[in-house]
Formats: C-alpha cells, sequence, structure tokens
C-alpha cells in the first residue's frame, strides 16, 4: 500500500474540483483526479504535477457502472487503498427550471449525475476506504438543497429550480442514510456548501472563486477522527437541513 494519503476528487479537471485537489496536492496528499474528458483531465493533471502536486489521472464517468468499477480497480492497483473521497462531479439543468415546464429527461439526468452518481461511486471506492485509518467522505452539496433555508423567507436562492436544487435534497437525504449505516466504523461522511461559487455550471455569475468555494471540502476531507458526521456545512459551520 502507498504510504502516501490518497485522495479521489471527482469532477476534478477544472473550477471546484480542481481547486480541492490542488488544497489536497498541497498537503502532500496524493490526488486522483476524476474525469470524463481526457484531454481535460491530463491537462489538470499536468498543471498540478508542474505545482509540485502528486496527481494522477483517473478516467471516469460517474454515469457509468464500468467506468467506475474501472476506477476503484485503478486506485486499488495503484494505492490499495482510498483516505478520501470527495464526491464533487456534478451538472444543473439550465434555465427555466420551473417544475411545471421542466422536461422529465433533464430532471432524469440530474439525478443520474447528482445522486445516483453519487452512490455509484461510493459503494465501489467503499472497500478501498474501509481499509484506510482515517476515512472520509465529502459529497458536493449546495444552500439551494436545504429545505430550511428554501422556506424561509426572504433567503435568496436564486430562484425556483424544479431539478437542481431536488437533487442537492435528495442528496443531502441520502447522505445522512449512509452515515446512519457507517455510523460506528472508522468513516466520515459529510456534505458541503461551498458558496455561490464562479463557475461554468452557473455561467461564471457566482460571487466567489473556485478556490475559495473549495475551502469547506478540504476541511471535511481532512477532520480529526473525532470530528462531525452526516451534517451540512459552510464556511461558516452547520447548514440546517
Amino acid at each position: 500500500m502507498s504510504e502516501k494519503t490518497i485522495a479521489l476528487v471527482t469532477g476534478a479537471n477544472k473550477g471546484i474540483g480542481y481547486e480541492i485537489a490542488a488544497g489536497l496536492g498541497r498537503r502532500g496528499w496524493s490526488v486522483g483526479i476524476g474525469a470524463r474528458d481526457e484531454l481535460r483531465r491530463e491537462e489538470a493533471v499536468a498543471t498540478l504535477r508542474a505545482s509540485g502536486a502528486d496527481a494522477f489521472g483517473v478516467p471516469l464517468d460517474v454515469t457509468d457502472d464500468a467506468s467506475v468499477t474501472a476506477a476503484a480497480q485503478l486506485i486499488e492497483k495503484r494505492a490499495g487503498r482510498l483516505d478520501a473521497l470527495v464526491n464533487n462531479a456534478g451538472i444543473a439543468g439550465g434555465r427555466p427550471e420551473e417544475p411545471t415546464t421542466i422536461g422529465l429527461e433533464t430532471v432524469r439526468r440530474l439525478v443520474e449525475t447528482n445522486v445516483l452518481g453519487v452512490i455509484r461511486v461510493t459503494n465501489a471506492m467503499l472497500p478501498l476506504l474501509c481499509r484506510s485509518a482515517h476515512p472520509r467522505i465529502v459529497n458536493q452539496s449546495s444552500h439551494v438543497g436545504s429545505l430550511t433555508l428554501q422556506t424561509t423567507p426572504d433567503v435568496d436562492l436564486g430562484g425556483i429550480s424544479g431539478a437542481y436544487a431536488p437533487t442537492k435534497t435528495y442528496l443531502n437525504a441520502v447522505t445522512i442514510q449512509y452515515a446512519k449505516e457507517l455510523y460506528g466504523t472508522r468513516i466520515l461522511i459529510n456534505n458541503a456548501c461551498p458558496g455561490y461559487v464562479a463557475t461554468d455550471l452557473n455561467g461564471f455569475s457566482g460571487t466567489q472563486t473556485p478556490e475559495q468555494g473549495a475551502a469547506i471540502a478540504i476541511r471535511l476531507a481532512t477532520l480529526p477522527d473525532d470530528g462531525p458526521t452526516g451534517q451540512l456545512f459552510d464556511d461558516d459551520g452547520v447548514v440546517p437541513w
């Protein structure tokens, strides 16, 4: 087994995912850059390596069983275990997204990536995580997935969302169930709210940088053994479900 701390970040070829990988790399971790696009993946790996990070490419389509299985096999062969999994890959539905008019295929596509993709990758990586002394799972959620915030008057979450926001609510619910099942093991699993970050997912309309958005996921990936599990966090602390 590798002596280095090993992480896999999905959707890590750009944006927040790239900055999560870069931040873990600066800590001396070996970081797998999970991404579908081969060119962007290898460009990200090359850039990270040039900055001194121990990065390696992981071909990964979170919607494809065979791809996810192959990714787990690659990490097992390379490192023998996994210390942190950051489920960052996600997609948006575009606008308009009112539930009365949104196409069902759009909803299915978002659920497949934003929820089922997380379950698929997490379950494939669990045997490797169980070999770690300090295993961590971080799921990239959002403030828009909080039912409390969605129903609080005068809280601006960017308008009506019939697909993207509900997938994050679904992901929050799934994470709670993982935390219940994994309670008593070494695995800590939490969700991260990166904030309103300027990425291609929102047409670069966000007010924070990807590096700023990556900070909470990095913190959750590096929690101490007595850290929290089964919660939703942003930079300021716990976010209500």
